[in-house]
């Protein structure tokens, strides 16, 4: 029989060996101190597959509750920049303390004197050679010989 690998399975595999130690403790008296320490293992064993369920459950619960106020703290932290904004106005270098970009207008763009340079004349395209006439085609002439 394969050992079991995931804990799930080790710890039935440890509670049916216990189970049968205590059936069989008569014929196995010399195995007294093991069976009552397998025995004390899987009790140990299963707590502690109680507790790990309760803080999985505990942690999801956390999580929701996290999601949750950093959704309301962005809703919040939207409502302080704009009313930041709102006083200093948004032109104002002191507004970027809070996280908010300043205005500070357009890039202008660079001006131009010249005018745009005129593209050369297009050049004609090469002839296409045409190609040559397949072997056995009415090209071919037939002499009588």
């Amino acid at each position: 029989m394969a050992r079991e690998t995931r804990s799930a399975g080790i710890m039935g595999d440890l509670q049916r060996l216990s189970v049968t130690m205590d059936a069989n403790k008569e014929d196995l008296p010399q195995m007294e101190p093991f069976r009552l320490k397998l025995t004390g293992i899987v009790t140990q064993a299963f707590e502690a597959a109680k507790q790990q369920a309760a803080h999985k459950v505990g942690k999801q619960e956390s999580s929701k509750q996290l999601r949750k106020l950093l959704t309301e703290g962005n809703r919040i932290a939207d409502v302080v920049r704009t009313a930041v904004k709102d006083h200093f106005g948004p032109r104002d270098e002191k507004v970027a303390e809070f996280g908010v970009q300043p205005f500070r207008g357009r890039k202008a763009k660079p001006a131009t004197d010249q005018p745009a340079p005129t593209p050369p004349p297009a050049a004609t395209p090469p002839p296409v050679p045409h190609p040559p006439a397949p072997a056995g085609s009415a090209a071919t002439v037939k002499s009588d010989q």
